[in-house]
């Protein structure tokens, strides 16, 4: 699979560069050009990681959720929702010690996302309801929720949908400045290697595989499958709820309306191209956001449209899945 994953890049960054030729542009120029916009100087590296945290914990999310047989494409909304209860917390709370304060601000999210995860969780565990359906439709109900709020009773009251700025206490430290790479990368690390132990080192993850690998089975040797299922998907959201609440204490400062660009589609994207392997996650996440970050790089500097990054993605994505396929 590994050597797939491989070839399947090789191939995207060939066709990449036939792409920019038939542009009129040096394709040698414009990849070096976007290694360096991803890789050199600090505000450059440290672009890259800001980007990193929230796809590598947005897959991870999905993933737990594919662990209990659940294709989970609400991580948007627990992200959104996470977020803005992060930036709720972090604004109403003042005179903490900071490590209290964001502790707090990250389990508040962490649980706002596993709440809400929990809707589609239940629906599909115990009536069968399509979950592609309802966490479709639910990411449209937390985004216009969060769009309501931003613009109501948590509004800054200034010229943008934002939410008050969340206090000092509250904030995570940045790494590498002047870019917003900040301490949530460590955090991020953290609850990867947690889930990973909680997966494959304990009852509760054996659990959730087995449910995952056969519930039929699972459910003959005593294990409440619907149970775990919807325990499975609490989980993703909490994962998917704390991904917003980094974004929100290490980026931004506040909530802001609309804030997403389709971070946590993305992050499923990775996890597909993975197969959910949580040890690859991490790796897969940095490649893919070191392409976006440094396509700002490439198109300043060469004027290659940073959209051409979008089609080597997806022609990576497709070839993977086609040699999977194979194999």
């Amino acid at each position: 699979y590994y050597i797939s994953l491989l070839l399947s890049l090789i191939t995207a960054f060939v066709i990449g560069a036939v792409i920019i030729l038939a542009m009129g542009f040096n394709p040698i120029e414009g990849y070096a050009q976007l290694f360096k916009g991803a890789f050199m100087g600090n505000f450059n590296i440290g672009g890259t990681l800001q980007m990193f945290v929230p796809l590598m914990l947005t897959a991870l999310a999905f993933a737990i959720a594919s662990k209990v047989g659940i294709f989970n494409i609400g991580v948007e909304g627990e992200f959104y929702l996470g977020a803005i209860a992060a930036a709720w917390v972090g604004a109403s709370l003042s005179g903490l010690p900071s490590f209290l304060h964001i502790t707090i601000c990250l389990v508040v999210a962490a649980i706002v996302g596993s709440m809400w995860a929990f809707i589609p969780g239940y629906l599909k565990s115990y009536f069968d309801v399509n979950e592609v359906t309802t966490t479709i439709l639910l990411n449209y109900v937390a985004i216009y929720m969060t769009t309501y709020l931003v613009n109501g009773r948590l509004s800054a009251q200034s010229g943008v949908a934002k939410t008050k700025d969340i206090a000092k206490s509250a904030k995570l430290s940045l790494i590498l400045k002047p870019s917003k790479a900040n301490s949530g990368l460590f955090i991020s690390i953290l609850i990867l290697i947690f889930i990973y132990w909680i997966t494959f080192h304990t009852t509760l993850g054996y659990r959730l595989r087995a449910v995952g690998i056969n519930k039929k089975f699972a459910e003959y040797i005593g294990i409440k499958d619907k149970r775990m299922m919807v325990i499975g998907m609490m989980i993703s959201g909490a994962i998917g709820g704390a991904a917003g609440g980094i974004e929100v204490m290490g980026v931004y400062g506040y909530f802001l309306g609309n804030f997403s660009v389709g971070i946590a589609f993305d992050g499923m994207l990775i996890s597909l191209i993975a197969k959910n392997n949580i040890k690859l996650l991490p790796f897969i996440s940095l490649f893919i956001a070191s392409l976006k970050a440094g396509a700002l790089g490439m198109e300043r500097f060469t004027g290659i449209p940073k959209s051409l990054i979008d089609i080597i993605i997806a022609i990576f994505i497709l070839r993977s899945e086609e040699h999977t396929s194979e194999l």
